[in-house]
């Protein structure tokens, strides 16, 4: 698979771990930024990010910050995009499973590295499974596309 991934400054760290770990998955890697410590505005990278994935360029992303939060808030705003804040692997299977969801966002100041790996695993080996989540999903878009 194509995995776009993105950062803050305070979550490059883990950021640099996770790519080298998602590539020995067997998956490639597209880096979003940021490239090192220094301040960013990350709502920039999440939308691209984001927008990648929603355009089809990249089949999944991982957005990383502090907490996660905002990466997930600035990355729902893009049409078509779920993104899923994820501190646990269960989570993260379900956000596949249940959810449909392309994206994941972690908190660097909330896990760990280890932790963290095993979290993107658990993204990158599951699927959506067609069943009782789906009129949910269907929902969800449908108030996406008619937000009024």
């Amino acid at each position: 698979m194509k995995i776009a991934i993105g950062c803050d400054e305070a979550a490059y760290d883990l950021k640099e771990t996770l790519k080298s770990f998602i590539t020995a998955q067997g998956h490639e890697v597209t880096d979003f930024g940021t490239f090192d410590r220094k301040p960013v505005l990350y709502p920039d990278i999440a939308h691209a990010l984001a927008t990648e994935v929603a355009a089809g360029t990249q089949d999944r992303g991982v957005l990383l910050c502090g907490t996660g939060i905002g990466m997930a808030i600035t990355a729902n705003k893009v049409k078509g995009i779920r993104a899923a804040q994820c501190h646990d692997t269960y989570s993260a299977e379900r956000a596949r499973l249940s959810n449909d969801a392309q994206i994941i966002t972690l908190g660097a100041r909330v896990i760990g590295p280890e932790l963290a790996k095993a979290i993107v695993r658990t993204f990158l080996s599951n699927e959506f499974v067609n069943g009782s989540s789906t009129p949910k999903i269907e929902r969800i878009t449908a108030y996406e596309n008619n937000p009024g």
